[in-house]
Order: structure tokens, then C-alpha cells, then sequence
């Protein structure tokens, strides 16, 4: 079958390892299913495990891609979970928790095999599209918004790096639920689609919010972290997911946050309850995910370049249809 997969580790250039072809399509075996993939979303962890984060040699070709909506053997549209091992399902009871294309074959083909208890059924309101974009990005800003930071309707967040994927859906899932959302990116084309999609305000990274926030989130890591800190009011917290730039921070303002008593939350995907809640939500709000392109599954190196370059605002999709 036709997969997008590792075939090389290159820590300083991922893509030279990115490679298109045919590898053997997966086989069905006790307590997995096979789903044939419909369409299947980018993220950076792709990047990262082309640089060998989570993967290493031993285990190429690695075919790559976390999320995925398709059509199982029964014929039903449905969302695959993709953490593997979170609750012994599908694999050995004390095997740990893997996300796919660490231990197992990722959506990046025309087929993927996962633990049959991985699957839900795809809200008819969503398309295949809007589906894959889910598993991953929106369920990590679902669980960072809703379980971790623990933010009520009113409560006011800020966005670090409006953009990616994570960033894009937590300012939407913040606006439909009542938050006030601020938002930075240094791209001032990236502020204005911050304002389209519910931000109160999008300013240039590190520049003073209006007020204090009771919440971060935090995906960019080393040059936010300390603009995160300082943006909390007294008892709020930061969430972080990921640290694109870097996780060595110049100064961790470890005095601001003992004296103002800061909550520092990490926060990494999400659980197979908190995804049915999120496609629950989407189906019944009209919250659409935010897609910056959708590409042929054999263009997926256009999708990558894309993403490394970080042009992109929203999620990028590959369709096998």
C-alpha cells in the first residue's frame, strides 16, 4: 500500500528521511481492527520523530501520521484514538503509553491497524477532514483548557503562538466556551485570523496584555515562557504541552512563581472519554476545526515543508479520497 514514512533519522534535516512509497499493508490480528483511512492531519510530532524524539532507528521504516478518520471493516465512518497502551487494551498489560508511530504504524497510508478499543464513531456533522484534525492537536488544547487549567466560562486565557495547531484550536474551543481569549504571534497576518476565530485581542509575542490572565497555554516553550509567567495574575496557572523553540528558558521566573503562588500544569494529549466529549462538543456547538490545506496523501512532502516552515495557520490535512 501507498505509505508516507521514516526511512532515516536526521536530527539537524528531518526531511531528507521523509520517504513515499509502498510498504505492506497492515494485517488484522486478535482484539485490532484495520480502518482504511479517509484523512489523516499533520503534526509536529511527525516532525520530531523524524529527528529520531521517540523513535529511534531500530524501529524504520516507521510509517508516520497520529490522526486519522476512515472507514472500519464494518463499514462505519469513524475517529481512531491514538495513544496506545493507556489502558492495557490491544496490547500487554504493562506495556507503556505510546502515541502512534512510536511503537506502532502511523495514519499516513491508505491503511492502519490499532486496538479496536482505540475506535469511535465519527459524528455525521463532521466530515473525514474535520474529524482527523481532532485526535491530537484539539484533544491535547481540549485536555489543557478543560481538565488542567481548569477554566470557567468568563475566565480569561492567553495563547502563546497562534498558529499551530494546538494554539489555533484552543483559541476556538476557549471562544465557544465563553473564555476571553488573548492571543500573540509575531505574525501580525496570523493576529488578524486570531481575531476572526474569537480573540478578544492578538498582539505581537512578548508585548503586555490589558490584564493579567487566569490561565496560559503554552506550546512554544524557551522564548514565551517567561512572557507566559509574567501575563498570570496572583493563583493563575500555566499550562504547557510542548516547547517548539526550545525547553531551556533564559530565565524560569522561578521567584513570580512561588511568590505569586502560579500553578506550571503539563498537560500532554488527552483520553479516549475526553476525545468522545471533544467530537461530542464540535458536533453539537457547530465548532469546526480550522484546516489550512488539504492535500493528496502523495504530496505529503509539500504538507511537511509547510509545517517546518510554520506558514501554516490551522491544521493540514492529507486525503486519500
Amino acid at each position: 500500500m501507498f505509505a508516507v514514512y521514516a526511512a532515516r533519522i536526521d536530527r539537524d534535516q528531518p526531511l531528507a528521511g521523509l520517504e513515499l512509497g509502498e510498504l505492506p499493508a497492515p494485517e488484522a490480528r486478535p482484539g485490532w481492527s484495520v480502518v482504511d483511512v479517509r484523512a489523516a492531519s499533520l503534526n509536529h510530532h511527525d516532525l520530531w520523530s523524524l529527528r529520531g524524539v521517540g523513535l529511534p532507528e531500530d524501529r524504520l521504516p516507521m510509517i508516520l501520521g497520529c490522526d486519522a478518520a476512515g472507514i472500519d471493516a464494518d463499514g462505519n465512518e469513524v475517529v481512531l484514538h491514538s495513544v496506545i497502551g493507556q489502558t492495557g487494551h490491544g496490547v500487554g498489560p504493562k506495556e507503556p503509553r505510546s502515541i502512534l508511530t512510536e511503537r506502532y504504524p502511523g495514519t499516513f497510508a491508505e491503511q492502519v491497524a490499532v486496538p479496536t478499543w482505540n475506535i469511535l464513531p465519527k459524528p455525521k456533522e463532521l466530515s473525514f477532514e474535520e474529524a482527523a484534525c481532532l485526535p491530537t492537536a484539539w484533544l491535547t488544547a481540549y485536555r489543557m483548557l478543560f481538565t488542567n487549567a481548569g477554566v470557567r466560562p468568563g475566565d480569561s486565557v492567553l495563547v502563546q503562538g497562534a498558529g499551530g495547531g494546538v494554539a489555533t484550536a484552543a483559541i476556538v474551543l476557549g471562544k465557544a466556551a465563553g473564555l476571553r481569549v488573548f492571543a500573540t504571534s509575531r505574525d501580525e497576518a496570523k493576529r488578524k485570523r486570531a481575531l476572526e476565530l474569537g480573540a478578544v485581542e492578538a498582539v505581537e509575542t512578548g508585548a503586555r496584555l490589558p490584564q493579567r490572565v487566569d490561565a496560559v497555554i503554552e506550546t512554544v516553550g524557551a522564548a514565551t515562557w517567561s512572557h507566559s509567567i509574567k501575563s498570570l495574575r496572583p493563583g493563575g496557572t500555566l499550562v504547557i504541552s510542548g516547547a517548539t523553540s526550545g525547553d531551556r528558558p533564559s530565565h524560569a521566573e522561578l521567584t513570580r512563581i512561588f511568590f505569586l503562588e502560579l500553578k506550571v500544569v503539563g498537560s500532554t494529549m488527552g483520553s479516549k472519554d475526553e476525545l468522545e466529549d471533544l467530537l461530542s462538543f464540535c458536533a453539537a456547538t457547530g465548532v469546526r476545526p480550522v484546516i489550512d490545506e488539504v492535500l493528496p496523501m502523495d504530496r505529503a512532502r509539500d504538507g511537511f515543508e509547510r509545517m517546518a516552515s510554520g506558514g501554516q495557520f490551522g491544521k493540514i490535512v492529507l486525503s486519500n479520497s
